[in-house]
């Protein structure tokens, strides 16, 4: 058994993820946050609120690349947020949480 950082959170088999897709958990704060899977198989976590339009949205938003820059894509306002960093790549003034997830024994885990 592998030993897991006591401040991270389960949220789902990683087996569950499917590429080019994303899923929201909540955190036990409150927060929500929305994981996707890229196709080249990355894991990325940012917050799921669409700081524009101010909705629990981001998860199932569209994820793509540009310049080696992977993204979600806003479902609602379509404006793009930089999967690594939560940076809004239409504004960079604008920037929303990110969160560092790693899988062990197969389970997504997710540092709030």
């Amino acid at each position: 058994m592998t030993a897991v950082d006591t401040r991270t959170v389960a949220v789902c088999e990683a087996g569950l993820l499917l590429p080019g897709r994303g899923v929201a958990a909540l955190l036990p704060d409150g927060r929500q946050v929305a994981i996707f899977r890229t196709e080249g198989g990355e894991l990325y976590g940012l917050s799921n609120i669409d700081p524009f339009a101010r909705a629990a949205v981001l998860s199932r938003g569209l994820v793509g690349e540009t310049g080696g820059v992977p993204f979600v894509a806003s479902p609602l306002l379509k404006q793009r947020f930089d999967l690594r960093t939560g940076v809004c790549l239409d504004d960079e003034s604008v920037v929303i949480r990110s969160y560092p997830v790693h899988v062990v024994d197969g389970m997504v885990h997710v540092t709030p």
